[in-house]
C-alpha cells in the first residue's frame, strides 16, 4: 500500500482513497478528539480532579499529612554558623612528605614520557630477541 501526501497540508500521509488526512479532516469537520481522563498520579486508579494531578481521596490524604508535618515542625530553626572561621579548618593540609604528593619539577613532559616509552619498548624487543 502506497501512502500519498495530504493535498491540504502536504505534511501528513493518507491512504490513496481518502480526500484528507486525519488531522485535516478533524480541522475541517470540527471533530473534537475525545480526551482520555487523567488518572491520579499517586494511586493511578481514580480520575484526577480538573486542574489537579491527584484524585479527591489522595488530595485529602496529602493535606492531612501536610497538616501533621506542619504541627511537628513548628519549632524555631537556628540558622547561625558554628565555630568554623573559614575554609582553612575544612580543607586538610597536604604534607609534602606524602609520596603521592608530586612536585612539578619532578614531572616529565609529554615528549620525555614518549621517549621513555620508546626506550622501554626497545628494551623489551631486545630482551625478547636475545
Amino acid at each position: 500500500m502506497i501512502l500519498v501526501k495530504c493535498p491540504r497540508c502536504e505534511l501528513n500521509y493518507m491512504a490513496p482513497g481518502e480526500t484528507l488526512c486525519k488531522v485535516c479532516f478533524r480541522e475541517v469537520h470540527h471533530a473534537e478528539l475525545r480526551e482520555e481522563p487523567e488518572l491520579c498520579s499517586e494511586c493511578n486508579t481514580e480520575r484526577a480532579l480538573p486542574g489537579k494531578d491527584l484524585c479527591l481521596f489522595c488530595l485529602q490524604e496529602r493535606k492531612n499529612s501536610y497538616g501533621k508535618l506542619k504541627v511537628l515542625g513548628d519549632g524555631p530553626v537556628d540558622l547561625t554558623l558554628g565555630d568554623v572561621s573559614g575554609m582553612e579548618e575544612i580543607i586538610p593540609a597536604i604534607e609534602e612528605d606524602d609520596p603521592d604528593f608530586c612536585v612539578l619539577g619532578d614531572a616529565l613532559s609529554l615528549e620525555e614520557m614518549g621517549e621513555q616509552e620508546d626506550r622501554d619498548d626497545e628494551d623489551e624487543d631486545e630482551a625478547m630477541d636475545g
